[in-house]
């Protein structure tokens, strides 16, 4: 069966096929389709819900679509649905003129932005699953077969930043990946190979949750 992704991101939808491998993902620009809807959601599932929703009214066909982003704890979860956006203290919402900061720079202040309240002892309180620097990335799944019927599923995946940018590593991955530390692993997200991460990761747990939810429903 042929699945519309609703991303233009090639890594996400290396991630999508390797795990709907019995399926073709397509993304709008493989088929030459304008897809660039504006997510005004205040949390992942609501835009997933967009982005679904715009892609199906196109397509008219079964539509995957996924929003995902890293939240920190002792920032109250931030940057979460805006991490895409993120740039820095100041702009935490993303910059007024909609530049795209470089994942790069996104990575260093986000770690210094936590040195900084760790540093200055007002944590807020709230349950640290590991430690100070806990953190975790959560996705909203949502599969369209029509505007009618969808199935949703969220999932996380649990970890700590690490302390220095220059500590930074890895070559799998994307985003934050290289500064996302997976304790039970002594890992980066970005060092474990693809196979490792979709078997753990936030998206891998909620394309297995769809797939499960999919088992002899008709999907036309």
């Amino acid at each position: 069966m042929k699945i519309y992704l609703a991303s233009s991101n090639e890594n996400k939808k290396r991630e999508m096929q390797q795990i709907f491998a019995e399926h073709t993902i397509v993304t709008p620009k493989d088929e030459g389709i304008e897809f660039d809807p504006e997510e005004t959601g205040t949390d992942f599932y609501q835009n997933s819900l967009i982005k679904a929703r715009a892609l199906w009214d196109i397509v008219h066909a079964p539509v995957i679509a996924d929003d995902s982003g890293i939240c920190v704890d002792a920032l109250e979860n931030a940057p979460g649905v805006w991490s895409a956006r993120y740039g820095g203290p100041d702009f935490m919402k993303g910059k007024p003129d909609g530049s795209k900061t470089p994942q790069e720079e996104q990575n260093a202040m986000l770690i210094a932005q936590l040195n900084d309240v760790i540093k200055s002892g007002k944590m807020p309180e709230g349950l640290y699953l590991n430690g100070e620097r806990s953190a975790h990335y959560s996705c909203s799944m949502v599969f369209m077969i029509n505007p009618s019927r969808f199935f949703v599923a969220q999932e996380t995946m649990e970890g700590t930043l690490i302390e220095d940018v220059k500590d930074s590593r890895g070559q799998y991955g994307f985003g934050y990946d290289p500064i996302f530390f997976l304790p039970q692993f002594g890992k980066t997200g970005a060092e474990l190979l693809p196979e490792e991460k979709n078997a753990i990761s936030h998206r891998g747990k909620a394309c297995r949750a769809i797939i499960r939810a999919l088992e002899g429903v008709e999907l036309n």
